[in-house]
């Protein structure tokens, strides 16, 4: 640390109680704006915040005990440049996806409530506060990942508040260090997804849409892969994230190669577990030292998310979660690893092979490394492309053939254009479930998803509505077209009909071939 940097550091601000009450008025002031006012219990969610901010105060101020002291913090790369690399990702997704602007006030409300909570927390327990850039990454990258919706927002607070105390109070001793023992972020959104899982709440936040909507951002693996270059350079983490591509790569082709289908629904890596490899499992307070640790440590979470995304899956749970739960196992195991390496450390291999050098010196070599990865990843389609798992008729083929979780896959795919409104995947679906082949037989669902069906004025849906007994199936329509052929980017509102059905023939709808090629023909 520089002379000048320490100084900061030791320099207590004086007259400093005002600064939490600052920081729990613009909260409360926050309130009064039209995002959040558009909802009652978002509105008393920041008034319970805030009130229970106020009170903590009012108690350290009547209990009279010294005056708190305030410090400046020199700031530290590993807090701020993230918290800029996750900013420009809300950024770039939310230029395609709105309702990421949308939650722009509720993200600064979040900031406002950690910097209060996190400061008074510390001068309860010690009488002083650093003051510096720390809550920005938890709170950024525990949002790039979950969050709940409106009537359900004091969670997220709470959400907040755990990730908070979790960083203060769940500590050990490292490397003569009292250091905390899990990412902040990283514990709080894998403690509360497995609450939301045992409580089969999942629908009271948007981690589904938030896990489906990245892949709206065109080319967004290669703007993830440009962003977290940077964290990957500072933080010397490259390692982690490119052995964790390289397990999934690997499993995943495996997978496809032994049953003819793809391990994951609509990519190799999905876009949500490619960004969770750069900004979720690098944090390098909480991640092993050394090269051959960290390797062990990516090697261990790609091995995690996919095993989680089949349990999951098997399970009939939102998969969203893989790869969220298993990183606080991960931190916990980094003291084992750590002894692991130190077992092995000696033995001239791993000194022949470089492995045993500073981290600094060889994550040049390994930037290297992942950059002609990722460059061979792209070159074979297996991150922006089209991908084999887009494309509806494959799954109705690969269903037919009994591959395995091709039916499963093949409703999922339904359920989400239905609930786009795609009359044809409404009917399809209620057809599914009138006949109980592909799912347990539900006449009710049916007639509900025949209605949505005919609501977006698809006839097949609205004859089987009117009598279910006859089964009436049609192709999708130009605007159902729209929607299943989006390969989970935007929808094709603005593709001309005829390059609309060159596309659905690339796919595999057999009477858009005939459509194309009687247009070719015209």
């Amino acid at each position: 640390m520089s002379p000048a940097k320490s100084k900061m550091a030791e320099t207590p601000l004086q007259a400093v109680e005002w600064v939490p009450l600052a920081l729990t008025t613009a909260l409360f002031l926050i309130s009064f704006t039209a995002r959040v006012q558009r909802d009652e219990v978002l509105t008393q969610s920041f008034w319970a915040a805030s009130a229970g901010l106020v009170l903590w105060q009012l108690f350290l101020i009547l209990r009279r005990g010294k005056r708190p002291v305030l410090m400046l913090a020199p700031p530290r790369a590993q807090h701020y440049v993230q918290a800029m690399c996750q900013l420009s990702i809300y950024a770039y997704w939310g230029w395609y996806w709105p309702p990421v602007y949308d939650h722009a006030w509720l993200l600064l409300a979040q900031l406002l409530f950690a910097y209060a909570l996190d400061l008074l927390l510390s001068w309860t327990r010690r009488g002083s506060y650093l003051l510096g850039f720390g809550p920005l990454p938890i709170i950024f990258s525990t949002n790039l990942f979950l969050w709940f919706k409106d009537e359900w927002f004091y969670l997220q607070f709470l959400l907040v508040a755990v990730g908070v105390l979790g960083k203060e109070f769940v500590r050990w001793h490292r490397d003569g260090r009292y250091v905390h023992i899990f990412n902040p972020s990283a514990f709080t959104l894998a403690l509360f997804s497995v609450v939301l899982l045992l409580t089969g709440t999942t629908d009271v936040t948007w981690g589904q849409e938030i896990a489906s909507t990245l892949s709206l951002a065109p080319h967004i693996y290669f703007y993830i892969f440009s962003i977290g270059l940077v964290v990957l350079y500072f933080f010397s983490v490259t390692l982690v994230t490119a052995s964790a591509a390289a397990v999934l790569m690997g499993l995943s082709a495996a997978y496809g190669w032994l049953n003819g289908v793809p391990y994951f629904l609509d990519s190799e890596i999905p876009s949500a577990v490619f960004l969770g490899l750069h900004l979720l499992v690098t944090d390098p307070s909480t991640s092993p030292r050394t090269p051959l640790g960290r390797l062990m440590f990516g090697v261990l979470y790609g091995c995690g998310v996919f095993g989680l995304y089949s349990l999951l899956g098997s399970l009939g749970q939102p998969t969203f979660y893989d790869k969220l739960m298993c990183v606080p196992l991960l931190n916990l195991s980094v003291p084992f690893i750590d002894r692991a390496v130190r077992a092995f450390g000696d033995r001239p291999l791993l000194h022949r092979v470089g492995l045993d050098a500073p981290l600094g010196r060889l994550n040049y070599a390994h930037l290297a490394v992942w950059i002609v990865f990722f460059l061979a990843m792209t070159a074979m389609g297996r991150t922006d492309g089209t991908h084999t798992g887009d494309k509806l008729p494959f799954w109705e083929n690969a269903c037919n053939a009994q591959r395995p979780n091709a039916c499963r896959r093949l409703i999922q795919l339904e359920t989400n254009y239905c609930t786009d409104n795609s009359g044809w995947a409404c009917n399809e679906l209620g057809l599914h479930y009138l006949a109980g082949d592909l799912v347990t037989a539900d006449s009710g669902r049916a007639q509900t998803l025949f209605a949505k069906g005919c609501e977006s004025r698809f006839q097949a849906a609205c004859l089987n509505l009117l009598d279910p007994a006859r089964h009436v199936r049609a192709e999708p329509r130009p605007l159902d077209l729209r929607l299943v052929l989006r390969e989970g980017g935007r929808n094709l509102v603005d593709m001309p009909e005829p390059d609309l059905y060159l596309r659905a023939c690339e796919h595999g709808f057999a009477f858009a071939c005939q459509k194309d090629l009687a247009s070719r023909r015209n």
